[in-house]
């Protein structure tokens, strides 16, 4: 029986630490996710490794190369990713969506310039005129809201058809006293 025990309390331990598992990013998976944004494998590979290791980051685009070290300690990949998110969406709030690495080198600075100051990430955030939520929630959103859409045009079913009427009861007769 004890060794039962010791098999459930194996499991639900590794059951409660499955979605913890999932929610961490790898750097590959940084790299992928803002490659697109940053122009190139090369300049999202650059900007992971800059940041987690607070080594000197490397930009290029076209003719030109850009470098900067970032201001703050090394960072997880969590820091990681919600300061590359604010930098995109700082940029697209300002119509930018492919910018130079001049661009990604500036604004991301400013964002690392106050999180080495000590600000949180909400502050930040909230500076920039954004709510972390709402920036750290947007592409999941997007996704969910395309998936809702396609469930419901799935799902449209015809109309039930209506339940017939229940006969009335007949009246009990009076008992006589």
């Amino acid at each position: 029986m004890l060794n039962r025990k010791e098999a459930l309390i194996a499991m639900s331990t590794m059951l409660l630490a499955l979605p913890l598992a999932a929610a961490a990013q790898s750097e590959t998976q940084l790299i992928d996710k803002y490659k697109t944004f940053v122009g190139s494998d090369a300049n999202a590979k650059s900007l992971v490794d800059g940041l987690r290791d607070s080594k000197q980051v490397t930009l290029t685009d076209g003719n030109s190369t850009t470098t900067f070290t970032p201001p703050t300690q090394k960072m997880g990949n969590g820091n990681v990713n919600i300061a590359l998110a604010l930098t995109e969406a700082k940029l697209k709030e300002q119509g930018i969506t492919n910018p130079t690495s001049e661009q990604l080198k500036s604004t991301l600075s400013e964002i690392l310039q106050q999180r080495a100051s000590g600000k949180g990430w909400g502050q930040i955030a909230n500076g920039m005129g954004f709510k972390l939520g709402d920036v750290m929630r947007a592409e999941k959103a997007d996704k969910v809201a395309h998936d809702r859409q396609a469930r419901a045009e799935r799902a449209e079913r015809p109309n039930r058809p209506e339940r017939p009427e229940k006969p009335d009861k007949p009246e009990k007769p009076e008992r006589g006293r």
